[in-house]
This record gives structure tokens, C-alpha cells and sequence, in this order.
């Protein structure tokens, strides 16, 4: 049952968060490339990191379908299993570093402003990539040691499952690992998250001068944000107490981590949110699809009728804008 669950989750994942991810590459790459902004940075790391995620859920599927068993080349294991949990982690890092954007621009305008440049989102977010690859090195060295018996020699036959079942003297590197994660790639961010967003739902609440629309989509941001961070990463992170207390790996270890994978699912929703190129863009794409509707349907765009003809006109230029 569980293992048909994993499966479920992996399919549903994968086919909405794709399509969602790709659209939001192709935004925010072409805002990159016209005047980029720290926070278009920031969240074209975000989709980046999500569409590798998503590219290696086809593993995970087949790993479920097979009873959690590897089947595939050993060599695989630890490749996929690094770079899979290494986005998870960047993830949270990054919605982190948009909370502090956001903050500092609604908190600080004026002198936020002032040094408010695009280069250092992008050594931030190199930043992150290094600090979650180096924190994560033992998940893609563990397989390979779990491959080596007692006299340090590599058997024929590796072993039957990937980073799934480990001996008492592996838990022993294991458990202290992973609450280090819990401490430096969960709990920070999240304290820092709340602080942050915290305090820009109060700071808008002051504003008398901000737009209802714009006070509901920055508070939706918030608690957006908040909510995957606790409904996406808190199962997975706690498991890592939970082990740690008890000296022993978690069953239900992977069952938390769907929620984690769900993440690329919901990080096109805060793109919504904290773009207007995204929204624009699903604007545009709006108004393209219900301009074919009407020229199919030949419903007001009469080419014999001048002031239809200048409706007509004045929408195509719309569109192209």
C-alpha cells in the first residue's frame, strides 16, 4: 500500500509540476536576460532546482514500482539520491533568501534600493548550491560504502535497495547527519521565514497607502511560503528527530518525504505571487487563447464593420505588447 502511494504521488508530481516549471523557466530566463532583478534570480534557482527534481522523479517511480527495490545500475543510486535531496535543501534556502527580499523591500525601500543589485542573488544563490552539496556529500558517498564488505573490497552483487538499509554503525554517521540538517537547513530558514514574513504582514497592515489587491497577494506570499515550509519539509525534517532520539531509522521515513517532492507542485503558486512577470505571462496567454476563441467563433470582429475593425486593432496590439 505504501509503496503504491509513493508511486501515486511521484505520477501526480511530476505531470503538474512540469508543465508548471517550464513556464516559469521560460518567464523568468527571458526576464533575466531584458533587466533582471535579485528576486527573478532567486526564483529562476528555485525552478531550476525544482525541474531537476521533477527530471529525477522517473527514478524514484521506478524504485516504487519495484517494491523499493534498485534495480537499476548501482552507479545510479547515489548520483540520483545526492542531487535529489540536494534540491529539496537548496529549496528551502531559496524561499528563505525570497522572504528576506521581500522583507528588506517593504521594511528598508530606500535602502534596500540603494544596494539592491541582481549580482549578489546570484552569488547567494551559488552560495546555497555549495551549502547544500557539501552538507549532503554523505548521501552520495554512503551507497558506495554499503557496496564495500568488511575488508574494504567491492562485491559482485550490489546491494538490493538505495539508501534505504543501513547497520547499526552506519546509523551511528547517519543519525548526527541528519539532525545537523534539521538544525541548518531547516530550522534557520524557517525562524528566519516567520521573521520575516511576520513582520511584512504587520508592516503592510500599517501602510494606509498600499493597494487591498496588493496587501491580500503579499500576505498570500506569506502564508504561502510558510505553508510549504511547513507542510512540504516539517514531516521529512522531524523524522530526522525522531530517529536521532531513538538511535534507529524511521520507517515512515519515506512516506514523509512525498510531502518534500509535493513542493515542486506548489512553488509555481508563490511564483504567481511574488512576479508579476509569471502573471503576466499566464495574463498574455489568457489573452491569446480567448482571441483564438473569437476568431474561430467570429463573435465582434467583423472586418466589415469599422468600429469592429478598431476593436479588433487595438486588441491585437494587446497582445503583442
Amino acid at each position: 500500500m505504501a509503496y503504491t502511494l509513493l508511486l501515486s504521488v511521484y505520477i501526480i508530481t511530476f505531470l503538474m509540476g512540469v508543465p508548471a516549471n517550464i513556464l516559469a523557466f521560460g518567464t523568468f530566463c527571458r526576464k533575466a536576460y531584458r533587466k533582471p532583478t535579485p528576486i527573478d534570480i532567486l526564483l529562476l534557482n528555485l525552478t531550476i532546482s525544482d525541474l531537476i527534481l521533477l527530471a529525477l522523479l522517473p527514478f524514484k517511480m521506478k524504485e516504487a514500482f519495484d517494491d523499493m527495490e534498485w534495480l537499476l545500475p548501482y552507479s545510479l543510486c547515489p548520483f540520483t539520491g545526492f542531487l535529489f535531496y540536494v534540491t529539496i535543501y537548496n529549496s528551502t534556502l531559496l524561499l528563505t533568501a525570497v522572504s528576506v527580499e521581500r522583507y528588506l523591500g517593504v521594511a528598508h525601500p530606500i535602502r534596500h534600493s540603494l544596494h539592491r543589485r541582481p549580482r549578489y542573488a546570484l552569488l547567494a544563490c551559488v552560495m546555497f548550491w555549495l551549502l547544500t552539496s557539501l552538507n549532503l556529500i554523505v548521501v552520495y558517498i554512503m551507497p558506495y560504502l554499503q557496496w564495500r564488505n568488511t575488508n574494504g573490497s567491492t562485491p559482485a552483487t550490489p546491494p538490493p535497495s538505495c539508501y534505504l538499509n543501513f547497520s547499526d554503525k552506519e546509523l551511528a554517521i547517519l543519525l548526527p547527519f541528519r539532525l545537523e540538517l534539521f538544525l541548518v537547513l531547516f530550522c534557520i530558514p524557517f525562524i528566519i521565514c516567520c521573521f520575516c514574513y511576520v513582520n511584512l504582514i504587520l508592516i503592510l497592515s500599517r501602510l494606509p497607502n498600499i493597494s487591498r489587491r496588493r496587501r491580500l497577494r503579499c500576505i498570500g506570499l506569506a502564508l504561502g511560503t510558510l505553508i510549504v515550509f511547513c507542510v512540504c519539509f516539517g514531516p521529512y525534517n522531524i523524522s530526522h528527530v525522531v530517529g536521532f532520539v531513538n538511535k534507529e531509522n524511521q520507517e515512515w521515513r519515506t512516506v514523509a518525504l512525498l510531502s518534500s517532492t509535493l513542493n515542486a507542485c506548489l512553488d509555481p503558486f508563490i511564483f504567481y505571487l511574488s512576479s508579476s512577470a509569471v502573471r503576466s505571462m499566464l495574463k498574455h496567454s489568457n489573452l491569446l487563447r480567448h482571441l483564438k476563441i473569437h476568431l474561430f467563433c467570429g463573435e465582434s470582429l467583423n472586418m466589415g464593420d469599422g468600429h469592429s475593425w478598431r476593436n479588433k486593432s487595438s486588441l491585437s496590439k494587446s497582445v503583442n505588447v
